[in-house]
């Protein structure tokens, strides 16, 4: 597991996730052309609140590559 600290609605969060979704977030972060923070952000403010938000990212980069499966 690895930690990403981010910074989101100005309270600075850490959030584990492991290694190999940090490397596709990083891929796909730099194939959109931003930031792994940027795309956090994106996430938590699209989420529901009783939702967990390293769930969240795991479940985005899954859509992220079914649509490029396509």
């Amino acid at each position: 597991m690895h930690k990403i600290s981010v910074s989101l609605s100005g309270h600075q969060t850490s959030i584990s996730i492991e290694k190999e979704f940090l490397e596709v977030l990083q891929k796909l972060a730099k194939d959109k052309n931003k930031s792994v923070a940027n795309i956090i952000k994106e996430i938590d403010e699209q989420r529901k609140p009783d939702s967990n938000l390293s769930s969240e990212i795991r479940v985005w980069i899954l859509k992220q590559l079914l649509k490029t499966a396509k």
